[in-house]
């Protein structure tokens, strides 16, 4: 039997075709537009998502026998607010996960609410691209369309709803509305109530393993699948890459190099961040997980290749970095362009070069695009293991693992072993694998892991390099805090 897994990202839906054993048939990719509307702000049509998948699954099959698909399954993009009327049409376009619009109702949750009654109700405090807010921001700045909220949906369960017709979330996604009771996986009615929404127009909330319905007949015979095929509930774009790189059980570690990036911690048991520098949210394989998320990382690097540097060939700005120069670079990146979350939580940061000087060059200036990355990510890594959380391995993926120099720099500012899985389709291998999970083919996510989930390769860290890195990142450890009220102040925000 074969299996479909959709990845629904920020720029583009991929779509990937699987059999029971793991082989990878196809796969698919559609671009859609996202929208920058003020400084900041970040949104996107859900009626592209649609159109995409609905055009690229059938691209997904030719050549394929369609009768052969048994189920879906799909990873996305999480916290954007899908808005729904009556008629389960869309309101307005889906503000993005790092949509930085509401920061006057993330001071409010956190300040007037209290991040302790947060954490209780939710395990998790306020941050600006969490659904919550958002809903909020609707509130207050549009009246008339927060009137009309019939549903509330994230963006792969309005995926789910176009090819089931069912409204439906998984705990995974749902963890980061800031709506979640997480710990007892159900929507928090006080958290609900603050709001200003009831139960009623949230979706059902399934395990992402878990069966949702069959497509709908038209849908069946637009894409050319049986009427049969099943659409598990899916999970949000990490737990999705968490599960396609075998990241479940007590301790396993997954570090993804996307637009994001972010660092997940997996446990059998559920457990909160004291300081909730860390998200802790449920995981798809029915248990739960801690997670650092920074807004920017490969995006980072697009940023400078393509809109600074006007350039699509990666591999050749990197080709000057040779290894004498790593852990040598002069020039600091703070990658804050859109803000940034985990664990600062600061809206107004900024994307920051410092230490440049008229020798600088174009290479130093990709390296320390690549580092400040690398040691942002660390910073998560430094909360986990204040808390007492052993990291000696971690898998990681994502568009920046196929770099190898990202790879080397990731490995020794962590100073611990990398594991490259085989496939390099995180969410989208995730959500073929849970609608594995769903169909029967496996009992169990784990069970599922331990079948398909192979490494391709381990990165070592160096330990002069390590020494090196570890000077680097104590002095970028400095910066941030050197130019947070600057940050505030250059935006306008209150000290």
């Amino acid at each position: 039997m074969l299996y479909i897994g959709i990845d629904l990202g920020t720029s583009a839906v991929k779509l990937l075709l699987m059999d029971g054993e793991g082989e990878i048939k196809n796969i698919v990719s559609k671009d859609y537009p996202l929208e920058f509307p003020q400084p900041g702000w970040s949104q996107q049509n859900p009626e592209d998502w649609k159109k995409a998948v609905l055009e690229g699954i059938p691209e997904l099959l030719r050549g394929f026998d369609a009768s052969q698909v048994a189920g879906i399954g799909a990873g996305g993009q999480m916290h954007g607010l899908v808005v729904l009327d009556e008629h389960d049409n869309v309101i307005r376009p889906a503000i993005l996960w790092n949509d930085g619009r509401t920061a006057k109702q993330v001071d409010y949750l956190n300040n007037e609410i209290g991040k302790e009654k947060l954490s209780q109700l939710t395990a998790n405090i306020a941050f600006a691209g969490f659904t919550a807010p958002k809903i909020l921001w609707m509130r207050e700045n549009e009246p008339e369309n927060y009137a009309k909220i019939a549903k509330i949906m994230l963006p792969k369960d309005y995926i789910n709803y176009v090819l089931t017709g069912v409204h439906c979330t998984d705990c995974s996604d749902a963890s980061g509305m800031l709506l979640l009771d997480v710990e007892h996986r159900c929507w928090s009615r006080e958290m609900l109530e603050l709001c200003g929404v009831s139960e009623g127009q949230m979706p059902k909330l399934f395990e992402s393993y878990e069966k949702v319905g069959t497509l709908l007949p038209e849908i069946a015979k637009e894409l050319g699948l049986p009427e049969n095929v099943v659409v598990c509930a899916g999970a949000g774009d990490n737990a999705a890459a968490a599960v396609g790189t075998g990241t479940v059980g007590e301790g396993a570690c997954n570090i993804s190099l996307g637009t994001s990036g972010t660092v997940f911690i997996s446990s059998e048991k559920f457990g909160v961040d004291p300081h909730n520098a860390l998200h802790a949210f449920a995981h798809a394989d029915g248990h739960y997980h801690l997670m650092g998320c920074m807004l920017s990382a490969a995006s980072c690097n697009k940023w400078l290749m393509e809109d600074i540097f006007h350039t699509s060939d990666y591999a050749a700005e990197q080709a000057d970095i040779t290894p004498d120069k790593l852990g040598n670079n002069r020039v600091c990146f703070l990658p804050y362009l859109m803000g940034e979350r985990s664990p600062i939580n600061d809206t107004n940061a900024r994307g920051t070069f410092v230490g440049m000087t008229m020798d600088t060059s174009r290479s130093d200036l990709t390296q320390a695009v690549l580092e400040g990355v690398a040691f942002a990510i660390r910073d998560s890594f430094e909360v986990a293991r204040a808390l007492g959380i052993p990291i000696h391995r971690s898998k990681i993926c994502g568009g920046g693992a196929k770099s190898p120099l990202w790879k080397t720099i990731m490995a020794n500012v962590l100073n611990i072993q990398l594991d490259v899985p085989e496939s390099e389709q995180g969410p989208g291998m995730g959500g073929a694998m849970l609608a594995m999970v769903a169909c029967g083919r496996y009992p169990s996510v784990a069970a599922a892991c331990e079948a398909l989930v192979r490494t391709a390769e381990t990165i070592s860290p160096d330990p002069e390099l390590a020494a090196r890195y570890e000077v680097r990142y104590q002095q970028f450890k400095a910066v941030y805090p050197a130019l947070k009220d600057v940050f505030a102040a250059m935006n306008g925000a209150q000290l």
